[in-house]
């Protein structure tokens, strides 16, 4: 197989499968299948884990484009959609638990937590951020939105942030687990910042170095 094909037939098949590995987990742990368990608060460990998934695969779908620049990976490219496709898709089973399992579909008490409650209105405002993201994924989107579809999916790296942000706060206690999230998240958008510093230099100078002499 050539590199295409092997994206097409192996790659994004595997992606697909570990992916939706944390949910067959929790269905397991939910039916007490083959030993696995949610504890004592099911739904508390239900949302704590779609949450936490949904964080790694924005994570990882920020670790594709400097992975690709620097492993000279281009065809990554491929992968980055589905990742964050399963990002939204794991964002909002953790505000449909919450919401269904936890509140049991109390709206005003839905409001009251996003108004008085900063870590779910933080992680109420990144699933928000997240819908015209998923929508606009198609490639007859990207062809329809032009220059303004990169513009828009920019948004991601606010809503990584949140993301963060929103665990960070969640946790009462040990926070050591966000904070690893917050450091691999400072590097990747480090990373970029850096990388756009340099090109922008290159530019400036190429620009000087093609300039006519002044006489």
């Amino acid at each position: 197989m050539n590199v295409e094909q092997r994206y097409r037939f192996l790659y994004k098949p595997l992606v697909f499968v570990a992916a939706l590995a944390p949910l067959a987990w929790l269905v397991c742990g939910a039916f007490g299948w083959f030993g696995a368990s949610l504890g004592a608060d099911p739904v508390k460990k239900l949302e704590h884990e779609c949450g936490r998934t949904a964080l790694q695969l924005l994570l990882l779908t920020l670790l594709v484009t400097p992975l690709r620049q620097l492993a000279g990976l281009p065809h990554l490219l491929r992968l980055r959609r589905m990742l964050g496709l399963f990002a939204f898709f794991y964002v909002a089973l953790h505000f449909t638990v919450y919401l269904v399992l936890d509140l049991e579909l109390n709206f005003g008490t839905v409001l009251g937590d996003i108004a008085k409650r900063p870590y779910i209105t933080l992680g109420f405002t990144a699933l928000l951020m997240l819908i015209p993201l998923a929508a606009t994924s198609t490639n007859r989107m990207m062809r329809r939105l032009g220059r303004r579809w990169q513009k828009l999916h920019r948004l991601v790296y606010v809503i990584a942030v949140l993301g963060v942000w929103h665990f960070y706060w969640q946790v009462k206690r040990d926070v050591r687990e966000p904070l690893v999230y917050a450091g691999i998240l400072a590097l990747l958008l480090g990373y970029r910042v850096v990388r756009a510093v340099a090109r922008r230099r290159v530019t400036s100078m190429s620009g000087s170095a093609t300039a006519p002499e002044r006489t």
